[in-house]
């Protein structure tokens, strides 16, 4: 493990316990019980989120390439796995999927290609979700009173989405093809840049691919609605929807940090103090989300080793 990644776990780690115990560690764990099963619940919402970011990977494929459900799904899990628990910088999950990709088929150049292009449609659309949460929250009561926050928010979200996107249209992967040609263990990477922008030109398959990815954020708000009622909380899906969507542009700009660390629960107080919610419940919002993280990452993981050590046969043709 690079020394940088222990840093920023250990800030991480740090920052997160020192929020958590200064904010009654009795009545967190008191709101975690009132959960109860109904975590699982919640765990199991976030099967069907998964599911649409798949299809939004598959949907960047020629149809005759498609790697299918079968396959794209259990990826975009292993994905969400290693970002979720393992301490790597937030695009460690995708590179090891494009690599499980490219041992069942595809060139690596291919799989890479495709699996960026879905990260900018990812990006960008969760910039769509964050300006609809925003747009909810300035329109309700308390609206004047967000404005810092919700500016805020735009402002990181765009940013982010936007250099991503401008970086691979203008040749960032040229760097990308010589910075993982070790990694790769000499697989191909040549051409990677000229398949991402050939992927951009390529409307039909990228339009589909961000619609499929904004109902994936759409679900994921549906996700936070159920876990703040297994707390108790008779928050509306409106408030759901700008928790949801502010907290994943906080946990967004904190993807240096393994699983975002802290980062996640110091937004969490931010944003559940603007409708009420108590410290104590905002944290066992975030503990919630680190339970089902859990819960599906570490199936994931061992997927992932399975993967790893019987690798499909690469197909013809």
């Amino acid at each position: 493990m690079k020394r940088s990644a222990i840093v920023a776990i250990l800030i991480g780690l740090m920052l997160a316990a020192t929020l958590i115990a200064t904010n009654d560690v009795g009545q967190i764990a008191g709101a975690l019980r009132h959960a109860g099963w109904g975590i699982l619940l919640v765990a199991l919402l976030h099967v069907p989120q998964t599911f649409a970011s798949a299809l939004g990977w598959n949907a960047l494929f020629a149809r005759r390439e498609r790697p299918g459900l079968s396959l794209a799904y259990p990826l975009r899990w292993i994905r969400e796995s290693v970002n979720a628990l393992l301490p790597v910088a937030q695009i460690g999950g995708d590179l090891v999927r494009a690599r499980l990709l490219a041992q069942r088929g595809p060139t690596m150049a291919a799989s890479m290609a495709t699996v960026m292009v879905d990260l900018s449609m990812e990006a960008v659309t969760q910039a769509v979700f964050t300006l609809l949460c925003v747009g909810l929250l300035i329109l309700g009561p308390h609206g004047g009173e967000a404005i810092p926050l919700a500016v805020g928010a735009i402002v990181a979200t765009t940013v982010m989405a936007g250099a991503f996107v401008a970086a691979q249209r203008f040749g960032l992967f040229r760097l990308v093809e010589r910075a993982v040609a070790r990694w790769t263990a000499g697989r191909d990477l040549a051409g990677l840049n000229a398949a991402v922008i050939d992927l951009y030109r390529r409307p039909r398959r990228w339009l589909p691919s961000a619609g499929f990815h904004l109902a994936s954020w759409l679900l994921g708000g549906l996700e936070t609605w159920a876990a703040l009622h297994v707390l108790g909380l008779s928050s509306s899906l409106r408030e759901a929807m700008i928790i949801e969507g502010l907290g994943q542009a906080v946990r967004g700009v904190g993807f240096l940090i393994p699983g975002a660390l802290g980062v996640q629960e110091g937004g969490y107080l931010l944003i559940c103090a603007m409708f009420g919610i108590a410290p104590q419940q905002a944290l066992a919002l975030s503990l919630i989300r680190r339970v089902r993280e859990l819960a599906l990452g570490l199936p994931g993981l061992a997927m992932w080793h399975r993967m790893e050590r019987a690798p499909a046969a690469p197909q013809e043709g």
